[in-house]
């Protein structure tokens, strides 16, 4: 734990030096929600809906911190220190593949809950949203979520040969998501044809899910979102402890 908690602060000074994931893992986010609630305020979702445009909307948006950090800060990281030669240096030392996927995965997971948190406060306090879900099943489920997205960006580092390299894998990945998933244009909205796009990518089963918790929609719903996240993490996160590479 001593090595974890050592390399974890590290990181985490050199990560909010550069500024990239304060940007787009925690302003951004919170952007959007004064965005929407400015915009929209305490309009229904849709005619007879119980509730707002903002409140359905909530799920997507804290999703977006998640996207950032997990599928381009993450991989783009550990292919950088693969590049210059830091990994192998790691290897000599007691640190393994598991111990430096964990120090990143924390590391995102902090930017993640603040973005959380600050979103959530925003729609509370200044745009007077309720959610009828519960907090920590909520919180269970993000984590969940949160998991399952940031294999991807473990599974990209860990076999990406250079930054630029997994920089386009992740960009493949990432504009895509976040362009159909919900983030931007409402999932509902779509055209059937759209949607069925649009369910192929995981941050769009990691939306549904959110979503269903936080507006405390029946669980029996998003089951098959949920069979969609696990297989995720279990593909994305095996492949990338097994084909971990220094250099």
């Amino acid at each position: 734990m001593k090595w974890f908690y050592t390399i974890l602060k590290t990181e985490l000074k050199l990560s909010v030096r550069g500024m990239d994931m304060v940007i787009f893992a925690i302003c951004m986010p919170l952007v959007v929600i004064v965005l929407l609630g400015a915009i929209y305020g305490g309009r229904p979702a849709y005619p007879g809906a119980g509730y707002t445009f903002l409140e359905q909307s909530f799920g997507a948006v804290t999703a977006i911190a998640v996207c950032a950090g997990g599928v381009m800060g993450l991989p783009l990281v550990i292919s950088e220190y693969r590049q210059k030669k830091i990994l192998k240096r790691y290897q000599v030392t007691p640190a393994s593949p598991v111990l430096l996927l964990a120090v990143q995965t924390a590391v995102y997971t902090v930017y993640s809950l603040v973005a959380l948190v600050l979103v959530y406060l925003a729609a509370v306090l200044f745009f007077g949203a309720r959610f009828p879900g519960a907090a920590t099943a909520y919180l269970a489920v993000f984590l969940f979520v949160m998991m399952a997205i940031f294999s991807i960006g473990m599974m990209i580092g860990g076999v990406a040969p250079d930054a630029k390299t997994a920089g386009i894998w992740a960009s493949i990945l990432y504009f895509p998501m976040m362009a159909l998933s919900g983030t931007t244009l409402p999932y509902e909205t779509m055209p059937p044809a759209l949607q069925r796009i649009a369910d192929i990518l995981p941050l769009t089963q990691g939306i549904k899910l959110l979503k269903a918790v936080s507006l405390g929609l029946p669980a029996e719903d998003v089951w098959k979102s949920c069979l969609y996240m696990a297989a995720c993490f279990a593909v994305c996160g095996g492949i990338a402890l097994r084909c971990f590479k220094w250099e």
